[in-house]
């Protein structure tokens, strides 16, 4: 019971980490969620196809790997397998991880026809030309920090601005 507890008390700080919901034993299922524009809404910038399989397959794969290492999870602590826990982390981190980076991703794109596809102006502008020198420099900068991390390379930048 108290090797149960505990994996109960991990499994719910790591869910919290990535942002997931909980159901009564601890993290919850996730499913795809629907985009606020069309596939082609982004083009010429992204194509329509490759925003699809993207979506439907990329996308969907994290989540469906996530909910299988969930379910896996949901086994092992149920026969008290606290190896096999152990060895689940990595699988719901990266996936989990996966599919939180695609959903922040899909909101942070904008269709042309909503203002998107332009380089970034006023503040956020400025402050990428103060700490990059221009918007290519950061694009280099992000490609070259991205290539060399696990899976497609998810990048986040962070400006301390206190």
């Amino acid at each position: 019971m108290a090797l149960r507890n505990l994996i109960k008390q991990k499994t719910n700080l790591l869910g919290r980490g990535l942002g997931l919901g909980f159901n009564h034993r601890g993290l919850q299922t996730v499913s795809l969620p629907d985009l606020a524009y069309d596939y082609g809404a982004l083009e010429p910038a992204i194509s329509g196809e490759i925003m699809k399989i993207h979506h439907q397959k990329h996308h969907q794969a994290y989540i469906t790997n996530y909910n299988k290492a969930l379910e896996q999870l949901d086994d092992a602590i149920n026969k008290g397998d606290a190896s096999n826990v152990v060895k689940l982390q990595s699988a719901i981190k990266f996936n989990g991880g996966g599919h939180v980076n695609h959903s922040i991703f899909w909101k942070n794109l904008t269709p042309v026809s909503e203002g998107g596809g332009e380089p970034p102006k006023g503040s956020l502008g400025e402050a990428i030309n103060a700490h990059f020198c221009s918007l290519e420099a950061l694009v280099q900068k992000v490609n070259s920090e991205g290539a060399a991390l696990q899976g497609s390379g998810w990048v986040v930048s962070f400006l301390n601005f206190l």
